[in-house]
Order: C-alpha cells, then structure tokens, then sequence
C-alpha cells in the first residue's frame, strides 16, 4: 500500500520486489494529498480519493507492505476486518501503541526505535535510484545542458521537524551557493521538490545568477524534471539537510554529495526528543534500559518514537559518502550496499506457503493455490 509521496512509495516497491513474491500496488490517497492529511490517523474508506486511489474490498490479502501516515492506517484498517489474518511489514516507526500489530517493522537510521525482535534496522532507506534509468536519463538531457563544469546540482527539500527552510534560509543558501561558484567556477542547476515553499524558491531565482537553471516541482511540467538526468549527469551535488531520500538517492551512485545544513527550530519539545533518541542510541547497557522504558512508554500511548536526521548525516559522514557543505566534495566512491536481502528473507519467512522463485533461482516450499484467487496487496 502507497499513498502519494514518491519517496515513500520507492520504498515500498523496493523493498516488494526483494522479496521475489508476486504483488499488487493499491494506492491510498486520501482526498486533497496526503499531505493536508498529515498526522491524521481517522481513516476511512470514504476519505480517499476515488480516482487515485484502489478499492478496499475481500477477499483480504495475506501480507500488506506499507509506508506513511495514510497507507499504514489503510493496512491497520484491512488487518481488523480480515480478523487479524492479515500480516503487515510496516517501513519506518510505528505510532504509539501500534509495534505489536505489525509482523515486521524496518526503520531506516533516522528513527530511534529500540532493539525488538520485530525490529529490523537498516543504515540507509532502502530505495536505490535505478542506474539503467538513470543512465537513460542522462543520455537524454546531457546534451541540453550546456552549463559550465563544474555542474552542481542543488537538490532542495522543504520544512521538516527540526529543521528550518523558509524564504530567509533560501536567500541564505543562494549566497552560499555564490560564493561556491566563486572558489570553484562552474554552473548551478536547482531543483526543488514537493515540500519546498513557493517562497524558498522564489528567494532562490532572485539572489541566484542569471544563468543558474531552476526546476519548480510546483510549477514546472513533471516531465521536464531533471532528477534522474542530472543523477548521471551532474559533477557533484548539495543536498538540504532534511531530505534523507534525495542524499540516499545521490550517495547510493557514489556521486559526489556534501549536505547544506539547515537552521533548527528551537523548544522544549525538540530538545526532548534529541535526549530520547541519544539515550535510545548511547552505551549498551543504559540504551538497553532506556529503550525497555521507551517501549513501555510506546505501548502504553505515552510516548513515540523520536527522528533523528542527523544519525544519517554521520553515517555518511563517516563512510566517507558526503561532507558538509562548505568542505571540499568527496570523490566518487562505489555507493552504498545492498541492505534488502537480510530483510526480504524476513519478509519471506511471514509467508511460508507461498511459492516464490527468486533471479537467483531460489525456490521456497508452496501449496497450491485456490480458486478464490490470488490474494496480494
């Protein structure tokens, strides 16, 4: 189940097609974008949009594989008619008090879930651009970019706790950017995303050169986005700090990649949760206590899960995958491992019956099918 954030939806399908099972898409969208509907967990059938979206009706499918705020209370909502049948792998941190409904959980750095035998960690999201696609794309638009080299590609997000991207950063990172150009020559091409605010993107064109490039995901017909074009294309990139998917998509090629830091909010509430997710995450022994409680307290509906975006700053940090913006880029590397074939076992082993035969040609033990048909979501 996918709802209409690319992001998450590259998860889901990444993660589907490890597993080597047959499957089926169902998009969940709720009326007026997922987006509007962010936190809200009152799902219903009569909330989602009936263009976008696919019919929930039996029989009910075995196994779900789910990601978001919309989707996952979709999945929740198919596990209580099928009477608990119904098994659900969720991607990313559960809500409080939901970890015991799922089979299998997989989070991504980022969250600070406690060790739990339901939980599966991953350094990285485990969506990887597609590097024929990319190759594809950059064939396309490298003779449309006759830009100066060094080519850097500015990849903008928007506003995400705790992070802070509004028209003052935005003039803030054009400045930076021309003083870039100014130690090291070359052209800028900016794309913004989904979440970006018209206003960042408006500081960004009026403090920027005049031959700097900038598509606007809001304005900008889709099929001229040059995403996947400059992924192949591009001799190195900056990405804002909040957007964890477009550094993955970047640092999974081993393409040069330094993370433009981003103002955070402050408040109690922030602080809060930092000091949870570090004592989640400390030594051994004092994780192991706190995360008991952070259990406990998750169970009960007290407290969630924190997020921390900078875990997965460090790890690339660390790997020699990225730099802070500001640093000399990194030269191009390998890009990151393959994290999905530990978790597709996992997954697998939740449906024993089913048959499945791997590239690999790894073959599992299956009944027959009935005549009720195929059931896959």
């Amino acid at each position: 189940m996918i709802s209409d954030r690319p992001g998450d939806n590259a998860q889901a399908l990444a993660v589907a097609r490890a597993t080597g099972l047959p499957f089926e898409v169902k998009p969940m969208i709720p009326i007026g974008g997922s987006i509007v509907h962010k936190g809200s967990r009152a799902f219903a059938p009569d909330r989602l949009d009936r263009d976008g979206s696919a019919r929930l009706e039996p029989p009910w499918p075995g196994l779900i594989i789910t990601i978001g705020g919309w989707a996952t209370p979709a999945a929740l909502w198919v596990q209580e008619r099928s009477n608990g049948r119904t098994k659900i792998v969720l991607i990313g941190r559960p809500k409080r008090g939901e970890l015991d409904r799922f089979a299998l959980v997989l989070v991504s750095s980022q969250y600070r879930v406690p060790a739990h035998p339901l939980v599966v960690k991953v350094d990285f999201p485990v969506s990887r651009p597609d590097r024929a696609q990319v190759a594809q794309m950059a064939a396309r638009w490298r003779p449309v970019l006759p830009l100066a080299r060094p080519l850097t590609a500015v990849l903008v997000g928007g506003r995400t706790k705790p992070y802070r991207l509004d028209e003052a950063v935005g003039r803030t990172l054009a400045a930076d950017l021309n003083d870039l150009l100014a130690r090291d020559g070359g052209s800028l091409y900016i794309v913004t995303s989904r979440r970006t605010d018209p206003q960042v993107t408006r500081a960004l064109a009026g403090h920027l050169p005049a031959d700097a490039k900038i598509f606007d995901w809001q304005t900008d017909a889709r099929a001229d986005n040059p995403y996947l074009g400059l992924l192949g294309c591009a001799d190195r990139f900056v990405v804002t700090a909040d957007s964890v998917s477009m550094m993955t998509d970047v640092a999974s090629l081993g393409r040069p990649l330094a993370i433009y830091p981003l103002p955070k909010e402050a408040g109690l509430r922030h602080r809060l949760a930092t000091t949870r997710a570090r004592l989640i995450d400390g030594a051994p022994a004092r994780a192991g206590r706190f995360g008991a409680l952070a259990l406990l307290a998750h169970r009960l509906g007290l407290l969630g899960f924190p997020r921390d975006l900078e875990a997965v700053h460090g790890k690339l940090y660390d790997r020699g995958l990225a730099v802070a913006f500001g640093d000399r880029f990194p030269p191009e590397g390998p890009g990151l491992d393959d994290e999905l074939t530990s978790v597709a076992a996992r997954i697998r082993d939740l449906m024993p019956d089913r048959a499945v035969t791997t590239r690999r040609g790894l073959a599992y033990r299956a009944q027959p099918r009935t005549t009720r048909g195929d059931q896959r979501c």
